[in-house]
């Protein structure tokens, strides 16, 4: 059975010294590209939204389309993607999960690579990889979160260790990069 790696947002501006970053963001770099090998196909997400967009009202003004923030963490295998997603692109649209790409479906592309077990790393646990992971399992997938390659914004202490509970409670399986087949 195909299988696919799904990189959520692992960009400048989630990582030490960017805009909104996660404590420890760039340290996943290492596990996702000691691991992409391993799949069928390797898709990523990316924040990339316009400078006025209204999730700033919430957060800090962060991966702003076609800026240094908005761009992949310099040292992720980027040859090794074969499709590059864009979310929350529109004024209005937070943009949370992979699956509210506006430049191409995801699920369509799974389904039409017949793609039925999804991986998901990256940036951050308790909102992206979370939303992306809960969707995945919604749309019938075989849905795995790689535990050692999420790193989380934690807002409050233990925001990580929630959201990990609610993707399992949600019908993700929790996994270490060591136990991919």
């Amino acid at each position: 059975m195909k299988k696919a790696l799904l990189i959520v947002d692992v960009q400048n501006d989630f990582c030490p010294g960017g805009a909104l970053a996660v404590k420890d963001g760039d340290k996943v770099v290492a596990v996702i590209n000691s691991i992409m090998d391993r799949f069928d196909l390797v898709i990523s997400s990316q924040d990339w939204h316009p400078a006025d967009s209204i999730h700033f009202e919430k957060w800090p003004p962060h991966c702003i389309a076609g800026t240094q923030g908005a761009d992949y963490h310099p040292e992720l295998k980027k040859e090794k993607i074969g499709l590059r997603l864009f979310k929350g692109t529109a004024n209005k649209d937070d943009g949370y999960s992979a699956f509210e790409a506006t430049n191409v479906s995801l699920s369509a592309f799974l389904q039409e690579h017949q793609i039925r077990n999804l991986y998901v790393c990256g940036l951050a646990t308790d909102y992206c990889v979370k939303a992306s992971a809960l969707d995945a399992v919604n749309e019938g997938l075989h849905t795995f979160v790689i535990t050692d390659a999420v790193a989380a914004v934690n807002l409050q202490p233990g925001d990580d260790k929630k959201a990990l509970q609610e993707m399992y409670t949600g019908g993700c399986i929790l996994l270490e990069s060591d136990e991919i087949s």
